[in-house]
C-alpha cells in the first residue's frame, strides 16, 4: 500500500510540466510578397529578440516556412545552436498541437500578423487586442502552460521588445 502511494505520487509528479511559449510576429519586412526579406530595421529587431530571449532556456524554435519568419528567428537559433523547425502558417491548430506535444519546453514561435493572436487563443490565452496592425512588429506574447497534480493553467503576459521603428 505504501509503495503504491509513493508510485502514484511519483507518476503524478512526473506528469507535471511547465512550458513558456514566446510568440512574435516576424520583424519589419521589405514587401508583402511571401518571399520578402526583412528590412535593415527588421534584422535589428531580430537581434533584439535574440537578446531578449537569450536567458529564457528556449529549446525549440518554430516558424512558418517563409523567409521573414526564419530570418526573425535566425539570430536566436544561431546563438543557441538550435535548428529552426517549420510549421504550416494555417491552421493555427497545427502549431498549437506541436506546442502541446513539446510539453516542458520553452518555445519561440514566429508567425504573422494574421496568425499570432489565433495561436495565443489556441493555447488558452486571451490577448488584450483583437488584431495586429500592419505596422506592429514589436509584440511579444508569453503564454505559460502549466500542468500539475491540481490540473492545468494558462497565463498570458503581453510585452513589447526592440527599438521603435523610425517612421
Amino acid at each position: 500500500m505504501k509503495y503504491s502511494l509513493l508510485l502514484a505520487l511519483f507518476l503524478g509528479l512526473a506528469s507535471c510540466s511547465t512550458s513558456n511559449v514566446f510568440i512574435v510576429r516576424h520583424a519589419e519586412k521589405v514587401s508583402e510578397a511571401d518571399t520578402s526579406s526583412l528590412t535593415r530595421a527588421g534584422f535589428e529587431r531580430a537581434q533584439d529578440l535574440a537578446e531578449r530571449l537569450e536567458d529564457e532556456r528556449i529549446s525549440l524554435i518554430l516558424t512558418t516556412p517563409y523567409r521573414r519568419t526564419q530570418q526573425t528567428a535566425g539570430p536566436l537559433a544561431h546563438q543557441l545552436n538550435l535548428p529552426i523547425t517549420s510549421y504550416p502558417a494555417t491552421p493555427a491548430s497545427a502549431v498549437v498541437e506541436q506546442i502541446h506535444r513539446a510539453k516542458g519546453k520553452n518555445i519561440l514561435v514566429v508567425g504573422h500578423s494574421n496568425t499570432i493572436l489565433d495561436i495565443v487563443k489556441g493555447l488558452g490565452g486571451q490577448p488584450g487586442r483583437t488584431q495586429i496592425e500592419s505596422g506592429d512588429f514589436d509584440n511579444l506574447f508569453i503564454v505559460t502552460l502549466q500542468k500539475s497534480l491540481l490540473g492545468r493553467s494558462v497565463r498570458l503576459r503581453e510585452e513589447t521588445y526592440g527599438q521603435p521603428t523610425a517612421p
